[in-house]
């Protein structure tokens, strides 16, 4: 997993916007499909200025998005923290095939598609003695924005990430016609509006859309 960035943060605020420190750059990511709408891959769009600080809309309804623009105070947004604050393994189904193990913490899914190519990343975990199913699996579950899916070397017992430096990106899905969550990579603390600290992780996704049932976190609620 990915080390803490240099002061790199996002706190959450009560009922209010995400805070950023720390100089992460911000970019827009959007899902590449293949012919038959299946993602496949990441593609970086628009960067913004970089800036040390800045504070990124919480509840869906800023009319300068990505940022606050203090509407959350004028429409009552509740944007109490629902998300279950244990660590990732502790809620996360295991299944093992040949030569991968994959965990998945279904309560983080962002519904960002990319786990169902080719039969799903829990039947290329199974067939996982096959090259070309492993190799797809990985693929799968690295592209997972939320980190929901991890993928582990059954040998070395160790998680195979995609390598981020940290950073922020705003995730869209031109094939569902939808803007997606925040995309948090590369290891980036995230606090609570009470001042705890959330499980540091290499990719998590927050909701950007207000109506998320597992906030900070997106739970697909946006499509």
């Amino acid at each position: 997993m990915a080390k803490l960035g240099n002061n790199c943060k996002v706190v959450v605020t009560k009922n209010g916007p995400y805070l950023v420190s720390g100089s992460l750059p911000l970019d827009e990511e959007m899902i590449v499909s293949d012919s038959e709408g299946h993602p496949v891959r990441w593609s970086r769009g628009h960067h913004y200025p970089d800036r040390e600080k800045y504070a990124l809309c919480r509840c869906g309804q800023s009319l300068k998005e990505p940022f606050c623009d203090g509407r959350h105070a004028k429409i009552g947004f509740d944007g109490t923290e629902t998300a279950s604050r244990r660590k990732y393994i502790e809620q996360a189904e295991k299944t093992s095939g040949p030569n991968l193990v994959l965990t998945d913490a279904q309560e983080l899914c962002a519904s960002a598609r990319f786990c169902h190519r080719a039969g799903g990343v829990w039947k290329l975990t199974k067939d996982s003695d096959d090259a070309k199913s492993k190799e797809i699996a990985i693929q799968e579950a690295c592209n997972c924005p939320s980190g929901r899916l991890v993928v582990w070397d059954k040998t070395t017992g160790k998680p195979i990430e995609p390598r981020f430096e940290p950073s922020i990106s705003l995730a869209k899905d031109p094939e569902e016609k939808v803007s997606g969550p925040i995309w948090v990579k590369g290891g980036v603390l995230l606090e609570s509006s009470d001042g705890t600290k959330y499980e540091i992780r290499n990719r998590v996704t927050l909701c950007r859309c207000g109506r998320s049932g597992n906030k900070p976190f997106c739970d697909g609620s946006h499509l």
